[in-house]
């Protein structure tokens, strides 16, 4: 039994229009996506506008991905398309900011604690970190600061998968174990 679709006269005299699905495309945008996202949030100071610049330079690539003769240089292309469209978007913007006689008081918000406080676990962790033997900083700072998979950290490093899941976990046991951290449980 198939179920009736219901179409507009509107639409249904617009003839559709042919569109083209780019499998390699898809997998940049999945394999790529983490990153790209870090440099979108590096140009806002809003997650939310970041994920929303990032979609809006994903689709200006999408549109002109036929035209993109070398496809090794996508990361330069997309990351031109983030500082256009921001750049547009500073030109655009209203001014919405009134001049009054008190500063407002922000509103905390919850669990995310004292903003020196996080700063100086953030010290205490990047010194920590800078303890660790060089082979084990390095597998740490792939798989966590620069979000890479293990496969794909060890394929960075010319190590197996096994090496670097037992270096990793060696590492954050050694990073567990600092004092200056106070993760000892």
């Amino acid at each position: 039994m198939t179920t009736p679709v219901c179409t507009s006269a509107s639409a249904a005299a617009v003839p559709a229009r042919q569109t083209h699905t780019y499998p390699s495309f898809s997998s940049y945008v999945r394999a790529r996506q983490p990153v790209l996202l870090r440099t979108a949030r590096s140009l806002t100071a809003n997650p939310s506008d970041a994920e929303d610049l990032l979609q809006t330079a994903l689709t200006k690539t999408y549109v002109a991905w036929e035209r993109i003769e070398d496809h090794r240089a996508l990361d330069g292309y997309v990351r031109r398309a983030l500082l256009n469209t921001r750049t547009s978007q500073w030109r655009k913007r209203r001014v919405d900011e009134f001049a009054c006689d008190e500063l407002p008081e922000p509103e905390p918000v919850p669990g995310t604690g004292d903003p020196a406080e996080r700063q100086a676990l953030h010290d205490a962790m990047w010194r920590a970190i800078t303890k660790l033997p060089a082979r084990q900083r390095a597998m740490v700072v792939l798989r966590y600061y620069e979000d890479l998979s293990e496969a794909q950290t060890a394929e960075v490093l010319g190590v197996s998968v096994g090496t670097v899941k037992s270096a990793v976990s060696r590492a954050l046991g050694k990073l567990r174990e600092d004092p200056e951290l106070g993760l000892v449980r």
